[in-house]
């Protein structure tokens, strides 16, 4: 009788492996590449007294817990010398929630929405940023930003590299409200009004040659761009069906819809890796809300992204009244 030849060994999983490694290689390429003067990093990011280009992830716990907010490369880059970032047409007014309702249901309320719970803070600080008047407090603005930038880093890699910019953008919000023009920067208003009477905001869709002199109303609108990739992802893990599309496809199309449009092909190309490694839906929820059951924890992610939602739909409002939504 013959011998039966040995079985195919089945390939191991080794690109799951590699998507980091070819990530990382990726931004290193851009980062490198612009060093040399190849091309500007796209819009600002969170950084001191004023824009401060990205480097890559910096974020520490550390860095968190000290006086800084999402960005302008990774998160809503815009080139300098390019046109106007912004889509023909003028840009909507507010947003609609895409998928019904995201008031959750009266359950008891999970320790995630808790004083002491992460999400719980990152709600907080942005519902009280919108004031009676129609306004956005800057303090409280950045204050909510600092506590997502917290939530989200854990969630992997493209949130890490999003919330880096994002951080760079909120110290240079920061510097700004604290600063010796503070009087001028305490709310969205306030700062648009200043800027503008100043001359400080730039050309519409035109980036400054040096980020880290970008008016405070741009990196506003970085970090707003930034918000609603945000508010999207959150939304779509919490509201996502049984067999329909896993959170990494839902959050990567959120990011063609926001995002991708202002980033360079080299971004775009390493956030579509990135996403290949997203965490699957039961990992983001639990994350999001250690502890809690999955219902609970949807109810509370659907909380925090209609709270989201609700701080996205006044700038959107405010930047609009002001014509600032041109500026990158």
């Amino acid at each position: 009788m013959g011998v039966l030849p040995p079985p195919p060994q089945v390939p191991r999983p080794w690109f799951r492996h590699a998507i980091p490694l070819i990530i990382f290689a990726l931004l290193l390429l851009y980062l490198c590449a612009r060093s040399l003067g190849g091309w500007p990093l796209p819009s600002p990011a969170l950084g001191e007294t004023q824009e401060a280009r990205p480097s890559g992830p910096k974020l520490s716990p550390q860095a968190l817990t000290t006086p800084l907010r999402f960005s302008t490369g990774a998160l809503s880059g815009c080139q300098y010398g390019s046109q106007s970032c912004t889509p023909e047409g003028p840009p909507p007014f507010q947003v609609r929630q895409q998928s019904g309702p995201l008031k959750a249901p009266e359950l008891e309320k999970p320790q995630c929405l808790g004083p002491q719970g992460m999400l719980g803070r990152t709600m907080r600080s942005f519902r009280n940023s919108l004031n009676p008047e129609g306004d956005v407090e800057l303090s409280r603005y950045l204050a909510g930003w600092r506590e997502l930038v917290k939530f989200l880093t854990p969630f992997g890699s493209i949130f890490a590299f999003a919330t880096s910019e994002a951080f760079t953008k909120v110290t240079a919000l920061e510097a700004r409200v604290h600063g010796p023009d503070a009087a001028h920067y305490t709310s969205l208003e306030a700062m648009a009004a200043w800027e503008r009477r100043a001359g400080l905001l730039e050309l519409p869709g035109i980036a400054p040659a040096d980020s880290a002199r970008s008016s405070g109303s741009r990196t506003m609108l970085l970090l707003h761009r930034a918000l609603r990739w945000s508010q999207l992802c959150l939304h779509r893990v919490a509201t996502g069906m049984l067999g329909g599309p896993d959170a990494g496809v839902q959050c990567s199309d959120a990011y063609s819809t926001v995002l991708a449009p202002h980033h360079p092909w080299l971004i775009r190309q390493a956030a579509r890796l990135a996403f290949l490694a997203f965490p699957g839906r039961g990992r983001l929820l639990e994350l999001a809300c250690p502890g809690a059951r999955e219902a609970e924890a949807r109810a509370a992610l659907a909380r925090a992204a209609d709270t989201l939602e609700d701080v996205y739909n006044r700038t959107q409002s405010v930047l609009a009244e002001r014509g600032l939504l041109q500026l990158a």
